[in-house]
């Protein structure tokens, strides 16, 4: 018997808590600056992440490592001025809270008293837990990220599929149980088997939201300007392609130069 979809005027972290316990899927989008936020929330996308993704493709780096703090807290202050129901949750990006505990909380009470974002997200397991926990004894909520961690990519050596042998498999659940343990409120589960993705969200009450992780996690998370087509060099099994923006925009663009350099615009209807 499915449980009628519940309005929610705002969204916070237990109204996501809740929409897995009714078994409601959740929606959640990037977003980097006040125009993009303000059509995702309009849209009525649950959560708004100020992805660390902003290195790729807002800076044009090729890993996410670049993005400073400050940059993130520029991001995020941005896209929160924008939103009226949507939870916003932001990235702590590389080297802002691996190196101990106080400077991980340093880090968070930064972001949310500069942005005004609502909650953090780091990457990585039980190697983080201290810094998580510091985080969290500050009233700040967190979001932690699983499998596939982005900001680890010099290690992995590579961006294919994590958790498909047995044991990283294993570390992958009882980190998630782990973090749901300690308090956090949702995690992220990036690329890694399908099967393996249900097995964790089934193991916990806390949502686990997918990236190339499958239809059995409690919610989606795409970056924006992947699944709007605007970026036409990506092309994972994942990825959904919901526009093909390059295309739009770069006709529309040719179109404006060609009408400026023929005079055809501004017309006599568009001038004062």
């Amino acid at each position: 018997m499915s449980v009628a979809k519940k309005d929610y005027k705002r969204i916070t972290t237990k109204s996501l808590i809740e929409m897995k316990s009714n078994g409601e899927k959740i929606s959640m989008l990037t977003a980097y600056d006040y125009t993009m936020a303000k059509i995702v929330d309009t849209a009525g996308v649950d959560v708004i992440l100020v992805g660390d993704s902003a290195s790729n493709v807002m800076a044009g780096h090729e890993t996410t490592l670049p993005i400073t703090l400050d940059q993130m807290i520029y991001h995020a202050s941005s896209v929160v001025r924008a939103v009226e129901r949507a939870l916003v949750v932001v990235d702590l990006p590389f080297g802002s809270y691996q190196s101990d505990p106080k400077e991980a909380l340093r880090s968070s009470i930064r972001i949310m008293k500069e942005s005004g974002g609502h909650a953090v997200k780091l990457e990585g397991g039980k190697e983080i837990k201290e810094s998580i926990k510091k985080i969290l004894h500050a009233g700040i909520p967190v979001m932690g990220h699983l499998g596939l961690t982005p900001q680890s990519i010099y290690k992995f050596g590579t961006y294919s599929v994590r958790a498909k042998e047995e044991e990283e498999a294993e570390k992958l659940i009882e980190d998630a149980q782990m973090l749901e343990k300690i308090g956090c409120f949702g995690v992220v589960l990036e690329k890694i088997p399908a099967d393996l993705a249900k097995k964790v969200a089934d193991s916990i009450s806390i949502p686990v939201i997918g990236i190339g992780a499958g239809g059995g996690v409690d919610g989606q998370v795409l970056v924006i300007h992947d699944m709007l087509g605007m970026n036409n060099e990506f092309s994972p099994r994942f990825l959904r392609r919901y526009l093909n923006l390059y295309e739009e925009m770069t006709g529309a663009i040719s179109q404006y130069a060609a009408d400026v350099k023929s005079s055809d615009f501004p017309n006599e209807k568009e001038q004062y």
